[in-house]
């Protein structure tokens, strides 16, 4: 009798105890791991290609004589004292490389360097018919445009505005070539040479991330490049090349006097678009 009171009590003590067991919490899982989410930046180097469409302001273009013959000549209207040339048209293909930074990734302040080329292949003549009925031409031409500025701008993720301003410079020639009444060459003068200014502007640029499906027409792609992002771009830039003086010297034995002073003034826009390869943000 004991004996069975003893098991009875045991068992009893086992199953309370297996219950008790069952009603204890259950290790906690371990928390997810945590992935933070890329944050785009700016900052790194760049390079790409661009197109430009170029368009030149009403350039002034005056004339003097240096001899009182000449003096005379441009006073009556037989020479032109001030006339006006423009030009326009695209450029046939342009690069550009450069460096941005940006304070903090995500949105913010960006800061950066950029080297431009466009080649231009500008060039515009103009004549002007003399009171005597002797010819005046004149000849201006742009081969290319390059601009190093510096650059400020805010970024909004992946989109970007900026401002930029510092030097112009390119290849500039002027021509000016005088007749005599009876159609002979009498003076002429020509300037060919680098020239240097500034220019200034803004545009606004968009980074496409690298798995976009517009990432599949990018030329890099295709060489080999490894790129964080292809980046499209539309910018204005008004650039000033400064002016020039040229001496329109006589051709001996047809031009009467010491000849004259044609002052040329290269100044126009450009309006660019293009993409951009960003490489390794640091």
């Amino acid at each position: 009798m004991i004996k069975k009171l003893l098991l009875a009590t045991a068992a009893t003590a086992l199953v309370s105890t297996a219950a008790s067991a069952a009603d204890l919490p259950r290790r906690a899982a371990p928390p997810p791991v945590f992935t933070p989410v890329p944050v785009f930046t700016w900052t790194g180097f760049y390079g790409g290609l661009e197109t430009a469409y170029t368009f030149t302001d009403s350039q002034r273009i005056t004339t003097a004589g240096i001899s009182a013959i000449n003096i005379a000549n441009v006073a009556t209207g037989a020479r032109p004292a001030a006339t006006r040339i423009s030009d326009d048209g695209f450029a046939n293909i342009g690069g550009t490389a450069g460096f941005n930074y940006q304070f903090t990734p995500g949105s913010g302040i960006v800061v950066g360097i950029a080297n431009s080329i466009d080649w231009t292949d500008l060039a515009k003549n103009r004549a002007y018919l003399g009171s005597t009925g002797a010819l005046s031409s004149f000849r201006q031409s742009t081969d290319w445009i390059g601009t190093l500025v510096g650059r400020v701008g805010y970024a909004f993720d992946r989109v970007m505005v900026y401002g930029l301003g510092g030097l112009a410079y390119g290849n500039v020639s002027y021509d000016a070539n005088f007749f005599s009444p009876a159609g002979a060459l009498a003076f002429a003068g020509r300037h060919d040479d680098f020239e240097t200014g500034f220019a200034y502007g803004g545009g606004i640029e968009f980074a496409l991330p690298t798995d976009s499906f517009l990432n599949t027409f990018a030329v890099g792609r295709y060489l080999g490049l490894k790129y964080d992002a292809l980046t499209v771009k539309a910018e204005y830039v008004h650039y000033d090349l400064g002016s020039r003086n040229v001496l329109v010297g006589a051709i001996p034995g047809v031009g009467l006097g010491s000849g004259y002073i044609s002052r040329f003034r290269t100044e126009g826009s450009i309006v660019r678009a293009g993409f951009n390869y960003k490489f390794g943000g640091l």
